[in-house]
């Protein structure tokens, strides 16, 4: 079962760029871009910036009397917010629709998906609540990352794409190699029990809830720990890149019945799975790793390599054409 583990973070991982990636056109034509200008080289600064800053800031609170609770109820709060707000737009995208209820007269509207968007993130607000098990926390991740993927690849075009990852890539190294503010990030994460944290335990009775540290866990021999964890960015970022490809390209040439633009948002995704084979193998060997490196820099070459091979230019798309 061991061994197993990382084949349960490759499901979560690959499950959560493929929702992206179906979700990414509906998500574009409900009018969910967060940007006005998608083509801008400027118009992730902001994301950069807050992934920089946000660590930092909870690393700050953390440490603070009290600052851990706070924090956590506070973070909780604007994950609920978030689920109710993208399951909406993604149920809204089912019949039926809106409902006229008897008697019909008195013209009583409701909307399903409003309703079934938030029972569900009211559920899972009170599940990370009340018992953030590994599942439950696994299942918020899933949820949240395969939203995000879909939200930032119809928010960016491909050149501020490339300049988001190649910014993180730059930035989670030097955060988990250089000053190792990253790996403090996870352990209080951890500590939280907040889906920031992807889990994937031995078997399925892993109590998260009384797991211990990761500072504890790193102490122990590989073989011996009780789980494996991939932070919830690992799994989002590169997959930007899949969806911007699918959204952004023409799909045009058509190879096999595949639109140019769905072959390179898999081969972006068949890339950053090579540099997931490498991460693991380090992984496996106990120490913190830097993620992004590998994953986005397996997501660009696969991406690149597919571009070039189906439209026939070294563009790579980077200008908006060609």
């Amino acid at each position: 079962m061991r061994s197993l583990r990382w084949i349960g973070l490759l499901a979560l991982y690959v499950g959560a760029q493929t929702v992206g990636l179906v979700l990414a056109d509906p998500f574009r034509a409900a009018g969910l871009s967060s940007t006005s200008n998608p083509e801008s080289p400027t118009a992730p600064l902001a994301i950069i910036a807050l992934i920089v800053i946000a660590p930092l800031g909870i690393l700050f609170v953390a440490r603070r009397r009290g600052g851990l609770v706070a924090l956590r109820q506070l973070i909780l709060l604007g994950i609920a917010a978030a689920l109710f707000i993208t399951l909406y737009a993604t149920f809204s995208l089912f019949p039926p629709g809106y409902l006229l209820l008897p008697p019909y007269a008195v013209e009583i509207v409701v909307d399903p998906a409003l309703i079934l968007a938030g029972c569900v993130s009211a559920v899972l607000y009170l599940a990370l609540q009340m018992e953030p098990q590994w599942y439950v926390v696994d299942l918020v991740g899933f949820l949240a990352a395969g939203a995000l993927i879909a939200i930032l690849g119809i928010s960016f075009a491909i050149l501020p794409v490339f300049i988001l990852l190649i910014a993180l890539m730059i930035y989670d190294a030097i955060a988990v190699y250089r000053t190792k503010h990253m790996v403090s990030l996870a352990d209080v994460v951890t500590d939280m029990k907040l889906p920031i944290l992807m889990v994937m335990p031995d078997s399925a009775g892993y109590d998260y809830t009384t797991a211990p540290t990761l500072v504890q866990q790193r102490a122990q021999p590989t073989e011996e720990r009780a789980a494996m964890f991939m932070g919830l960015g690992d799994v989002v970022i590169p997959g930007v890149l899949v969806a911007s490809a699918f959204v952004w390209l023409p799909d045009h040439p058509a190879i096999a019945g595949l639109g140019g633009n769905l072959l390179c948002a898999v081969a972006a995704l068949l890339g950053s799975l090579v540099g997931y084979a490498v991460l693991m193998r380090l992984v496996m060997r106990g120490n913190p790793q830097a993620g992004l490196p590998f994953l986005n820099g397996g997501a660009l070459l696969g991406y690149a390599l597919a571009y070039v091979l189906v439209y026939h230019s070294f563009g790579l798309g980077l200008t908006g054409g060609l």
